[in-house]
Order: C-alpha cells, then structure tokens, then sequence
C-alpha cells in the first residue's frame, strides 16, 4: 500500500516543490551564467547553476556555497523551504547582482573556467555586487561558517518583507507600477506600407492599453499607464497591435517583463525619499528575455524607475522603449 512517501521516507511532495521550482521560467538558466538546464542548486544561497558553475561553487566551500544536486542528492525539508522562499533565480539575482558594476561582465555558457570562478567569487565570495548594508566582512571576529549565514539572514530579512506572511492575504495589493510606453522603432507592416500601432499590456487579471497612433512604423507615444500589484505578482506581458477598422487587429509583436527585479529591490530599499540617486537591481539581458541591454533599476529623485528596451518577440522586427516607476502603499 502507497503512503505517498519517497523512498528516503521524506513525502514525496517535498521534492515535487524542488522540481515545480525548477520549471519556473527564470530557473530555466543557470543563475550565474544562462546556460540552458541547470540540474545542480547552491541550496544556501537559492539559485539553480549549471555542471560548469557548479564545480567554482564546489570550491567556495560548504560555508559560502552548499551544492546539491537537483535529482540524485537527499534535500531536507528545510533546504527546499529556503529555495522556494527566496523565489528563484530572477529575485535572487536582484539581490546579489544588485551593484554589478559596468566593467564586471556576467559570464555566458561558453565562458571559461577563470571567467566563471572569477564572477561567481565576486558575486558570492566577495559580495562585490550586494547592497552594502548586506555585505558581511570575514574576520576573527567572524567566522568562515557564520559568513554566508550573515549573508542569507540579511537577504532573507529582504525576501520575507517582500512577501509577507503566507497566512495573510494572498491576493493583498502592494502597490502601484506605472508604465511609461516611451516609443516604438522599426515596427512591422500590417497594412499596405505601414500599420497603425497601439500596446496593450496585462498583468493579471488587468489589462491596460495606449491610444493608436495613425500609420507610423516609428511611433512616439510618452503615455503613462498604471497598473496596481498584487501579492503574488507575475509578468507583465505586452503585445503590440495593428488597430483595424474593419477586421480582427494584426499582432505585431510581444515580449514579458520580470517585475522581480523592480520591485523586489524597492521593497529592500525602503523610502526611496531617504537615498540619493544610485543603481540599487539589474535585469541582466540572457537568451531567456526580450532585453537587448541590461535594464537598471535606480533610485532617481527619491522615486525607483527602470528604464527599458525590449526586442519584441514572435515578429520579424520591432523594438519598443519603456520606463517603469514603482509606487508603494504609503505606510
């Protein structure tokens, strides 16, 4: 008779959440350098990693990096909650490449050895890219195994008011995304030689769109669109229509945007009203998003804006300029 137990006697649900984890569109790609099926995970830190970042990771020791792999090692209870609190890869990349610097080049899948070990202990190890007020010095006072506990209090601290409390209102807003759809180059024809373009955007159960501008491939719209966030929140998706007066609107592109980045540094910010002007998340460019840059967050003028330029996708050209401004609850 089954009792919906693993064979190691742990429930077999556990280890359901590991893999549903890993299905997530961010854990797709190795945290550290985009390399496609990652199988391997730093159970401590949160992230899956690929075979080739996993051997650098080895060698950070236990203490900074503990890696398991994903099918054939035993997790505990814990160590799936931990990866399933921080949230994947995207929200633990905001954190940990929240300061990357612009003459640190992420690696990609292809990259050597020296180039891997070199980012990951920046990233990692040193703490090069963290927020200052979460990086944890090593020294007599501070022993090598109490770093990376620092450490992961600290993010987890970040991660936990972000999310809440599971028990209290699932579906709580928590603030506000104002999308500024700035203006389209190189958009596709639909009509005879041009197209009328307008952008809907969705993010949940809530849809959003610009007016239509007449026969231009090259649209400037500047029009500011809000949307309100809940918890939890998912993409925001866009699609790019040509308006038709007498039959079904022709698509003209589309393309997903991770709000985890924005938002999740926000939330680990604070009032931005307290800070000057500063870098504080990325949204790093990979083979898994639209980005034809990296996109920044940043505290600007005491507000947390992320300028944005997307490829759009399932189209033969087009290319579209965001901004977008978090607004939180006021307290």
């Amino acid at each position: 008779m089954s009792d919906n137990r693993s064979e190691l006697g742990r429930p077999a649900s556990s280890k359901r959440r590991l893999k549903d984890l890993l299905l997530q569109k961010d854990n797709r790609f190795c945290a550290d350098c985009n390399a496609p099926d990652p199988q391997w995970a730093s159970a401590n830190i949160g992230v899956f990693i690929c075979l080739k970042c996993c051997g650098v990771h080895r060698s950070l020791g236990a203490h900074v990096s503990k890696v398991l792999s994903v099918t054939l090692d035993e997790w505990s209870d814990e160590e799936i909650n931990g990866m399933v609190e921080v949230g994947g890869n995207s929200a633990a990349n905001s954190i940990y490449e929240a300061y990357i610097s612009k003459g640190s080049v992420k690696p990609g899948p292809d990259a050597s050895h020296e180039q891997r070990k070199n980012f990951i202990r920046s990233k990692y190890e040193r703490q090069e890219f963290l927020k200052p007020s979460l990086r944890i010095k090593s020294g007599r006072m501070n022993p090598p195994s109490n770093i990376s506990r620092g450490i992961m209090d600290g993010i987890m601290d970040n991660f936990r008011s972000i999310s809440g409390s599971r028990e209290e209102g699932k579906e709580g807003f928590i603030g506000n995304l104002k999308v500024k759809v700035i203006k389209g180059t190189d958009l596709a024809i639909r009509d005879m030689m041009t197209s009328d373009p307008y952008v809907i955007f969705t993010l949940g159960q809530q849809t959003v769109q610009t007016t239509v501008i007449k026969s231009n491939l090259n649209p400037v719209w500047n029009e500011e669109l809000m949307l309100s966030v809940t918890r939890p929140f998912g993409l925001l998706n866009l699609k790019v229509f040509d308006y038709d007066l007498f039959s079904s609107d022709d698509i003209m592109g589309e393309a997903d945007i991770d709000l985890h980045p924005l938002i999740t540094s926000a939330m680990a910010y604070g009032d931005p009203s307290m800070f000057d002007d500063m870098q504080i998340g990325i949204w790093m460019k990979s083979q898994d998003n639209a980005l034809i840059d990296d996109s920044e967050v940043k505290i600007v003028g005491g507000k947390v804006k992320q300028e944005i330029l997307i490829k759009l996708q399932n189209v033969e050209s087009g290319e579209l300029e965001l901004a977008l401004e978090w607004m939180p609850l006021e307290s």
